[in-house]
């Protein structure tokens, strides 16, 4: 005997403000009624959900939530309504307490919020700890939101300087046979940086921290023999490092500082019989106080969709090879 259904009928000031809780696309509403089990009818001002108990107050759930991120100011894209239904079917997080977390948006840019509960679980732990691991696949916000917090830190003068650096392996191209000086050379490796610099804080005032050393982006070869005081230090490419730059950067961190290290390690580009440092530092480090992993999977991929399925295909044909 199936259950009784229920409905509930949710109503709005406006059917534009209504729209935007579903990213003004209906067919969003499909993936609702299909995770939750219900069916919907939304006209006007008003929505109606029809069908298990359960699920049509899971589904009021989510519309709630969403209304309190959007009377918030957060903009509802569709990732954003899909992640609202599966986070009140899974009974923990919301998308009003992740859209709550918003890093610079000054001057009419906007700000930079976490879209994945593990996004937003990174963000406590860099405020929390002095040194931080973001660990996991390609677009899952592991270098860009790190750098979201370093510029944060710097504007609130919680630090004095920001230093990015990763390392420069040769991955298909030799650096020997690029024109210009070293610099210019690791030019390409470091490129995502500046993007994201200027992409957070525009061009002219990332330019002008670049200028006078405020941001330092450089290869880690360059740290060697160096303090970073007051610094907020974002190793990337993590996985790249030997074990002796790994522990040559760790131990670069002076007073007052903190450093963020990213790696995915399913790209590592060391020659062969070379061991990642990351691998070392995660085995090394577990359990150590001010220390902390976060560990990122498809599921926080945000890019484009396809990049999550692609991550999941690609794990499970590695997995599955002998």
């Amino acid at each position: 005997m199936s259950d009784p259904e229920t409905e509930i009928k949710l109503e709005y000031e406006t059917a534009a403000f209504l729209n935007s809780l579903f990213a003004n696309d209906a067919k969003e509403l499909h993936y609702l009624e299909e995770k939750l089990g219900v069916r919907s009818v939304t006209r006007d001002g008003w929505i109606v959900f029809t069908g298990p108990e359960e699920g049509v107050k899971q589904a009021a759930a989510a519309f709630s939530d969403l209304e309190q991120a959007r009377r918030h100011g957060s903009e509802i894209a569709g990732r954003d309504f899909r992640l609202a239904v599966d986070l009140t079917a899974q009974g923990g997080g919301s998308v009003s307490e992740l859209s709550g977390v918003r890093l610079l948006g000054l001057r009419g840019r906007k700000p930079v919020v976490p879209k994945t509960p593990r996004q937003f679980d990174y963000l406590k732990a860099i405020d929390k700890n002095d040194v931080v691991f973001g660990l996991g696949p390609a677009g899952t916000g592991k270098t860009y939101l790190a750098m979201a917090m370093g510029l944060s830190m710097l504007k609130a003068k919680r630090v004095q300087r920001v230093v990015l650096t990763r390392p420069a392996v040769e991955a298909g191209e030799a650096l020997g046979f690029l024109p210009g000086d070293l610099r210019e050379k690791v030019a390409p490796y470091l490129r995502p940086l500046y993007d994201a610099i200027h992409d957070m804080i525009g061009h002219e005032e990332g330019e002008r921290y670049l200028a006078d050393g405020t941001i330092e982006i450089a290869p880690l070869a360059f740290m060697r023999g160096r303090t970073l005081a007051r610094s907020f230090v974002i190793l990337d490419e993590a996985q790249n490092t030997t074990r002796e730059q790994m522990f040559m950067a760790l131990t670069r961190l002076g007073e007052e500082s903190r450093m963020v290290v990213t790696g995915d390690g399913s790209q590592v580009d060391l020659k062969p019989h070379v061991p990642s440092g990351l691998f070392e530092a995660e085995r090394a480090l577990a359990g150590i106080e001010g220390i902390d992993f976060v560990r990122f999977t498809g599921a926080d991929v945000v890019r484009h969709p396809v990049v999550g399925r692609i991550i999941e295909a690609y794990d499970a044909h590695r997995s599955s090879m002998p």
